[in-house]
């Protein structure tokens, strides 16, 4: 009889892309075919993310079979909690799951068309006559990361599952925008317990009532109408919050090496980038959105201008957007430039000094003295000391590559993550498991980091154009 537990048998490419994936079905049970095993095994050497991720795979699975007899085997391992940070395992769940592996032949059930000699068929065999053997389980359901493996799957009669539990939200709709517009009855609501003062030239308020306690710090606001109110949330503490007006970037007096804001997202960027309070920035935004001008723009002005920070670090995912071009000659950041379009492109543009030719030659060679240019591969292991860190095309990281990143910081570093979740050249990872957006749902109540979703494109009619009808 069916206890109502699910048998899950997992693809490689589940454990490939996540280690912890065998503690994630609850009270369910797992089963690993053999040829899985036999695919960790190739792909555990080498020192890419994907190889990193097998070997503690195969750590998991010697600490589950430490000890183990051969009947305990057979009979199915117990399946502790997630693994949390230390050495042990999390409390698991009141009726655990097990964990099976294949221990002998299963009966080949694939139809002539489908012989079982390549991997996946190899799996899909083992899942059909998993349905026919253990009627103990509700249903055998296949869990993969490939698209063509679950389509194969259900043609053969098959439960097959894309694995969700990497996901940070149901829907990407409900990413955190960074901004959110003000009701147009707010103030009258809520003006009875409103403090204003001024303090060092800025403007602050104190808001009280039961809309403030949805708000994070960090978030900006908005009326959208004639008034131009825009502030953000400096602190907050239940229903009661405090907000500041926030400068306008917008007005050429304030404009950021030569740079204004063209739009209210844009404003709301340059307030976080601008400011020393915000020790991680996070934009998102279609390509012409003004990321990475807007990003480098302060950046030039807090490395030149003020020396709050030593110098610019700029680094991204590799990841070609066609056919690959072979290796590239020279150095780390001879390497690295034929990738760094957007940062060569929007040198030009803030580099629009006097002086003719030999005056912009002169900027353009002091501006490039303070941006050092690093590949990720080489990442591991530094600190940075009062940096600037952009890391563009951030969409294209997974949520481990993304803590590695952001873990270098040192003290006075400033990181900025620039990317669009909707353009992602990386397999397996979606908008709704990308590093970026994995970052932007885990820092969005720090009080020290801000987000901003950019929602206008400023490059040009055509490219606007191409962006919304293509």
């Amino acid at each position: 009889m069916a206890n109502g537990k699910r048998l899950f048998v997992l693809d490689t490419n589940v454990l490939m892309h996540d280690p912890t994936s065998i503690f994630r079905f609850k009270e369910h049970d797992i089963f690993l075919p053999m040829v899985v095993l036999e695919e960790l095994d190739r792909g555990k050497k080498g020192m890419s993310e994907v190889a990193r991720n097998v070997r503690q795979v195969s750590r998991f699975l010697d600490d589950l079979m430490s000890g183990a007899t051969k009947e305990e085997i057979d009979r199915g391992l117990e399946i502790p909690g997630v693994p949390n940070s230390g050495n042990g395992h999390a409390e698991g769940e009141d009726d655990p799951g097990r964990l099976f592996f294949q221990t002998r032949h299963l009966p080949q059930k694939l139809p002539e068309t489908l012989p079982g000699h390549t991997a996946d068929n190899t799996i899909l065999s083992t899942a059909l006559a998993l349905q026919d053997e253990l009627p103990l389980h509700d249903s055998v359901t296949l869990v993969s990361k490939d698209i063509n493996l679950r389509i194969k799957a259900a043609v053969v009669g098959i439960r097959a599952e894309d694995y969700h539990n990497d996901q940070v939200l149901d829907d990407v709709n409900l990413l955190y925008r960074g901004h959110d517009a003000l009701d147009p009855g707010f103030w009258d609501s809520h003006s009875k317990d409103v403090e204003s003062w001024k303090e060092e030239g800025r403007t602050f308020y104190r808001v009280k009532g039961p809309d403030v306690g949805g708000w994070y710090v960090g978030q900006c606001l908005y009326m959208d109408d004639d008034s131009g109110f825009e502030a953000m949330v400096r602190r907050r503490d239940g229903e009661d919050a405090i907000i500041e007006l926030i400068t306008d970037y917008r007005n050429p007096k304030h404009s950021v090496w030569g740079i204004s804001a063209r739009n209210r997202e844009q404003n709301f960027a340059l307030n976080m980038l601008m400011d020393p309070d915000f020790d991680f920035v996070t934009l998102l935004g279609a390509a012409g959105t003004g990321k990475t001008l807007l990003t480098l723009a302060a950046g030039l002005a807090q490395v030149l201008d003020q020396n709050r920070y030593k110098e610019i670090i700029m680094t991204r995912v590799t990841v070609p957007v066609g056919e690959d071009i072979g290796f590239l000659p020279g150095t780390e950041e001879e390497k690295m430039t034929p990738w760094m379009g957007a940062l060569m492109d929007n040198m030009e543009i803030l580099n629009q000094s006097e002086g003719g030719a030999w005056g912009r030659a002169a900027t353009d060679d002091l501006l490039r003295s303070r941006i050092r240019i690093h590949s990720l591969n080489f990442m591991r292991g530094r600190t940075f000391l009062n940096k600037y860190l952009i890391i563009d095309e951030a969409q294209n990281l997974t949520p481990k590559q993304m803590k590695t990143l952001i873990t270098r910081a040192g003290p006075g570093t400033k990181v900025v993550c620039l990317g669009n979740i909707a353009q992602i050249d990386t397999p397996y990872l979606t908008e709704t498991n990308s590093g970026l957006t994995y970052v932007v749902d885990r820092f969005k109540a720090w009080e020290h980091a801000g987000h901003i979703t950019l929602l206008r494109g400023e490059r040009s009619r055509l490219a606007d154009f191409a962006s919304s009808s293509l």
